[in-house]
């Protein structure tokens, strides 16, 4: 987990930064304003554009993070590692591992599912939070702490559960070519996983996902929010 919690930072500038100053194009203002919020559109292109920007950055780290999340075996812990068990020793050397056997388009393993995932979920991501803040907000008042932590979490949730079914897709393909190669591509994939273990395959890890999306994205939204409250 070193190498995504190392890179989660960036992640989210990115996401909300590119999300931010696209909505402002788009509306053609420099400011956030919510006694005149977007209309829904806007929030939904923003948050899709978002989406495309962010790929780009976490592939190569989402990559890292499966790979070595799979691998069942710690290097550290065996006193003499068997590398023929063993293929990773590290975050660096599976990055660079990749690299040498695959070069640059290796790390983009599994990209293609990913923008499928992140370009449309993100912009319903985005599309929820405002959804919820202007319902709960009255007369276009700033929204107050909670209804930030409840809209926030809830747009994680919605948007995790929309992404897995594509999200479990995309770990496969990611993980295609470390022991062997058996996918085509993503729709020989999803063929393949839905036939061996039917359309519940799409939903595996929903749960977890969902659970996690709460809290995280809450305290998200809430840190996005205060710091542009205190730096605009």
């Amino acid at each position: 987990m070193s190498f995504p919690v190392g890179s989660v930072a960036v992640s989210n500038a990115l996401i909300f930064g590119s999300y931010s100053n696209a909505l402002l194009y788009i509306r053609g203002t420099e400011c956030k304003d919510w006694k005149t919020p977007p209309q829904k559109h806007q929030v939904f292109l923003a948050g899709c554009f978002s989406g495309v920007v962010q790929v780009y950055f976490t592939a190569p780290v989402d990559l890292i993070k499966v790979r070595m999340q799979n691998q069942t075996q710690s290097f550290k812990r065996q006193a003499k590692p068997d590398n023929k068990h063993i293929q990773y020793r590290g975050s660096v050397h599976c990055a660079m591992s990749i690299f040498k056997e695959e070069g640059v388009t290796g790390l983009y393993r599994g990209s293609t599912a990913l923008v499928l995932r992140d370009v449309p979920t993100v912009g319903l991501y985005f599309l929820t939070y405002e959804i919820l803040c202007k319902w709960m907000a009255s007369d276009g008042k700033i929204p107050d702490t909670w209804t930030i932590l409840f809209a926030g979490g809830c747009a994680g949730t919605v948007g995790w559960a929309a992404a897995n079914p594509m999200d479990v897709i995309k770990s496969r393909l990611q993980m295609d070519g470390m022991q062997g190669v058996q996918y085509r591509g993503i729709v020989d994939c999803i063929c393949k996983s839905i036939k061996q273990e039917s359309f519940c395959v799409l939903l595996k890890g929903l749960t977890a996902n969902s659970i996690r999306a709460f809290p995280v994205n809450a305290v998200t939204f809430l840190s996005y929010e205060k710091l542009l409250e205190t730096f605009g």
